[in-house]
């Protein structure tokens, strides 16, 4: 058997939505793909610094994160590519001149700056653990990179605004909207370019409609039983619940724990 290359997204795929915790048997398979000499990496649209807890409490080597732009190898952070810019800078100072609130995080960490309480007035806290920099002359033209925005916006707002198509935006909470990089085939791509992979080698696990990206004809997508429609819809297979040993009896089936 050739080398594979795995690429599993988090949340809902590897770990239980309702204990956030990584399933045994999930865990169990990860080891037996590693022991068989598979490149075993987690995709996920995380920012680094918030995936960066699960990559090592469970001994990976290697990640995509920050919605495809951020590359880990062999535990090193390689790349980790922010906004487009110029872009993000429009938007942020669309969002000021309009009286939408809006937070910025200018590296890769769980600060965000603003000037003013207008995020938290029109939409309240961020629904994760963040450090709030308030500061009236706060500026992100002072600054060389933009990772990512939290606008007040929902997805009808957002749509109605001009918002730069060219950036990427996700709504996980109803009442704001990150923008961020949201691109997880990209990061195959880049990670395959870097280790020397081929598309027809990687096999990619998801759950949920931001995983569409990656399940494309080049790759072999396996979408998980407790997983969205769509995706399931896209996908070259279907697992078993994740909770239900679906990660593992897949691979079990396809006998990708058997030696490289």
């Amino acid at each position: 058997m050739d080398t594979k290359y795995f690429f599993f997204d988090i949340d809902g795929t590897l770990t239980d939505r309702s204990t956030g915790l990584i399933v045994p048997s999930a865990r169990e398979a990860l080891n037996r793909l590693r022991e068989a000499g598979h490149f075993v990496a987690i995709n996920t649209g995380r920012a680094h610094y918030k995936a960066r807890g699960f990559f090592d409490e469970n001994g990976f080597d290697n990640m995509v994160c920050n919605g495809g732009m951020g590359i880990v190898i062999g535990k090193k952070l390689v790349e980790n590519r922010p906004l487009d810019y110029e872009k993000a800078l429009w938007l942020y100072r669309y969002c000021l001149d309009h009286g939408i609130g809006v937070l910025a995080a200018m590296e890769d960490s769980q600060k965000v700056w603003a000037r003013d309480f207008t995020f938290y007035d029109q939409v309240g806290i961020r629904r994760e653990p963040t450090t709030y920099i308030i500061d009236p002359d706060f500026d992100p033209a002072d600054y060389d990179t933009i990772y990512k925005l939290y606008t007040a916006t929902t997805v009808a707002q957002r749509e109605s605004l001009p918002f730069p198509e060219e950036l990427g935006y996700v709504n996980f909470e109803p009442d704001y909207t990150i923008v961020q990089h949201d691109d997880k085939r990209a990061g195959i791509y880049r990670m395959l370019e870097l280790t020397g992979g081929s598309p027809e080698d990687v096999v990619v696990f998801g759950d949920d409609t931001n995983d569409l990206d990656m399940f494309c004809p080049e790759f072999y997508s396996v979408a998980m039983g407790n997983g969205h429609p769509a995706l399931k819809e896209a996908a070259d297979e279907v697992a078993p619940a994740n909770i239900n040993d679906g990660i593992y009896r897949v691979c079990e089936a396809h006998g990708w724990f058997e030696k490289v």
